[in-house]
């Protein structure tokens, strides 16, 4: 059997069913390409009597290999947050359906779960879309994640970013600000969340200015929202997280910080 398999948000996210999966598979395979992990693998691990955990690249993946093994094995391969987030996964079911080998997935929190904590409604938001990394030395500088947003404000949706691994947070904001230029888009104040789900993470509701100063400590994995119309009550929550004088700083909800 393969077991696609959820692994939240933090190293204790799983559920108890993900633990007895894993517990009893044959071979675990752990995606080391859709997202940077908040936190050290090893500290995951030594949580299954150091069971072996084999890094899967997207190569790997997208090779199908996993499939042929579930054949005569329980193979695990686990996700970070949610484990049909990214398309890949999806792929990995329909060729194990074609191949009449069974496959189990098991759910976790997602950020997409978890964005709710900035106060903003989960079916006010709009297309999910992702900001690339770009390689000026090639002269790839793709903003069609911009043109969603564009979509999504006409609908005054919220839009969620996320950020392709290996980007840093100066540079995420360097590239929001140079696509937005040039799509003509007017960005007012924009949210960042960094390592949701976390004991490390943060929320910031500021000028795109005004968050370069938090650089430093926004970490990956982090996203970035364009709200759209907001209800009173998403404003009022938003105000909790708005960049404020270290002399004025009082954050009304939890693991925010000024």
């Amino acid at each position: 059997m393969l077991y696609l398999i959820g692994l939240g948000l933090n190293e204790k996210g799983y559920s108890r069913e993900a633990y007895d999966a894993i517990s009893e598979a044959d071979r675990v395979y752990i995606d080391s390409y859709t997202v940077q992990y908040p936190y050290d693998i090893n500290k995951l691990r030594e949580q299954f009597e150091k069971k072996e955990f084999i890094p899967a690249d997207r190569n790997f993946v997208e090779n199908l290999g996993l499939v042929d093994m579930a054949k005569n094995n329980n193979i695990v391969l686990l996700v970070y947050g949610s484990p049909l987030t990214a398309t890949t996964h999806i792929t990995l079911i329909q060729e194990a359906k074609k191949k009449g080998i069974k496959v189990k997935i098991i759910h976790s929190a997602s950020v997409i779960d978890a964005v709710s904590e900035t106060g903003l409604q989960l079916y006010k938001f709009g297309k999910i879309t992702s900001m690339p990394i770009w390689d000026k030395s090639k002269n790839y500088t793709p903003d069609s994640f911009l043109d969603t947003v564009k979509d999504n404000k006409k609908m005054e949706a919220h839009s969620l970013i996320l950020i392709d691994i290996g980007i840093e947070f100066s540079e995420a904001l360097e590239q929001l600000e140079k696509a937005s230029e040039k799509k003509e888009l007017v960005l007012g104040k924009v949210i960042a969340c960094s390592r949701l789900g976390t004991q490390s993470q943060r929320i910031y509701y500021a000028s795109i200015g005004d968050l370069k100063k938090k650089s430093d400590i926004i970490k990956a994995p982090f996203s970035i929202i364009i709200p759209g119309k907001q209800h009173f009550v998403e404003e009022e929550v938003l105000k909790g997280f708005e960049i404020k004088d270290k002399m004025n700083s009082k954050p009304n909800l939890p693991n925010s910080e000024n």
